[in-house]
């Protein structure tokens, strides 16, 4: 199978229109006419990740995050990113990214971060795509618990269900509340503080929360925030669109073998002083 029918297929699911208008999606290296056996999932474009494509025999690596996001005019390998253009091409692995059109795919990143910490009902968008007729399509999700469940049980549910990194999860609100309406986002989840707040959640669940943004929102009192790490938000989509891809290749029959990285790429390696959890 070549590269151009399997990146054919993944836009099919994952249409590269859907992306925001700043974002960078699509194959960032690699012959379209190559053949593919091999494909790994992956969050971020770094070293650990191509270390391990090269080390499984990859032909094309499918990572969440763009690794050329601005406008370059060299990758002349003086840069980290430089360097690695030239390490996937010496090592003859394509590179594709599918970023802002996965996270407001129905499913996409949000329904899988959703699935993790345990809304397993409808969900709706929490930021809708106004050009999607249907309703389904948007940024982060909004669903019910199947029982309500304190802010805290919450919180731990949700530890258990996201891969560990070295920050873990942060909590402001009170612990005791009861949380039945949750909202995730895959991610960084800034933008979205007022969209929670509209809907009339308990508990919206993101990544990448400032200090200011979150403290001013928390005064309020109504809604419970939890910050996880970025990488652990959007780790789950990877199984998701790993599966999609391959029922879009033709499941079995097709003759390529596909595998979700377990490499930790978030940013944050160790965390110190921290105090116990209450």
């Amino acid at each position: 199978m070549t590269l151009h029918e399997v990146t054919a297929a993944f836009e099919a699911v994952y249409d590269p229109s859907w992306a925001a208008s700043w974002d960078a999606v699509g194959l960032v290296c690699g012959d379209p006419e190559q053949h593919v056996r091999r494909i790994l999932f992956a969050v971020d474009p770094v070293a650990a990740v191509v270390a391990e494509a090269e080390e499984w025999g990859a032909d094309l690596v499918v990572t969440h995050h763009p690794l050329l996001l601005r406008g370059v005019t060299s990758v002349a390998a003086t840069t980290p990113k430089g360097r690695l253009v030239h390490r996937l091409i010496r090592s003859g692995i394509a590179l594709y990214t599918a970023h802002t059109n996965a996270d407001t795919a129905a499913p996409g990143v949000s329904d899988a971060l959703a699935a993790a910490v345990g809304l397993d009902g409808p969900l709706r968008p929490l930021d809708p795509d106004p050009t999607d007729p249907e309703g389904r399509r948007g940024i982060g999700r909004i669903g019910e618990l199947a029982e309500p469940v304190t802010a805290r049980d919450f919180a731990a549910r949700a530890a258990r269900g996201l891969p560990a990194t070295a920050t873990g999860l942060r909590v402001a609100g009170d612990l005791d509340r009861t949380v039945r309406t949750v909202a995730v986002s895959g991610g960084a989840g800034d933008s979205l503080l007022g969209a929670a707040r509209a809907a009339g959640v308990d508990l919206f669940l993101t990544a990448d929360l400032r200090h200011h943004p979150a403290s001013e929102f928390a005064e309020h009192g109504d809604i419970v925030l939890v910050d996880a790490a970025h990488w652990a938000t959007e780790w789950p989509w990877l199984a998701d669109g790993a599966a999609r891809l391959r029922d879009a290749l033709g499941g079995d029959r097709a003759n390529v073998e596909i595998r979700v990285s377990t490499v930790v790429t978030d940013a944050w390696e160790q965390s110190f002083g921290a105090a116990a959890p209450a």
